[in-house]
């Protein structure tokens, strides 16, 4: 059962899945670039991220990766750029994920097997920002409260 969730703040898929967590009562967290980077601007406060003192993009989807118990990749198409390298990170920690393709019609049940299978209570949600993915993220909830094996 997800207990928290977290990401790095960026506009798309990381914002869809903290607002799934303040949506249904998960409580919500994760690293963000120093200076609370995004594509926007900055991280909005609502988010109740930790800013990195070090590194960039990069160094925190690493620790967003490595502070979690498994990864949820929501992606449309090929794997590219900051979705990639989370990929790689969760490889390169030994840490569960598991990607799921919104423009191919994604089994929230799938989801939620594969978050009960890996015993997932901390769950780093990732993808692509707001621009490279814009239909899919506003025509298809990211995060539907089954998905999350809430209580």
């Amino acid at each position: 059962m997800v207990s928290k969730i977290i990401s790095g703040g960026q506009t798309g898929v990381d914002r869809a899945g903290l607002d799934a967590g303040l949506e249904v009562g998960i409580p919500i967290g994760g690293s963000c670039p120093r200076g609370c980077l995004a594509e926007d601007g900055v991280v909005p406060a609502c988010y109740p991220l930790t800013e990195l003192t070090h590194g960039g993009y990069p160094a925190r989807t690493e620790q967003n990766v490595v502070d979690s118990k498994g990864t949820l990749v929501l992606n449309v198409g090929r794997l590219s750029g900051g979705t990639r390298a989370t990929v790689d990170f969760a490889k390169k920690h030994g840490k569960p994920y598991l990607v799921v393709q919104l423009d191919q019609r994604p089994n929230v049940a799938d989801a939620a097997a594969w978050i009960a299978e890996h015993g997932i209570s901390t769950l780093n949600v990732a993808g692509p920002r707001e621009k490279q993915a814009p239909r899919h993220l506003r025509r298809s909830p990211c995060l539907p409260a089954p998905a999350l094996s809430i209580r």
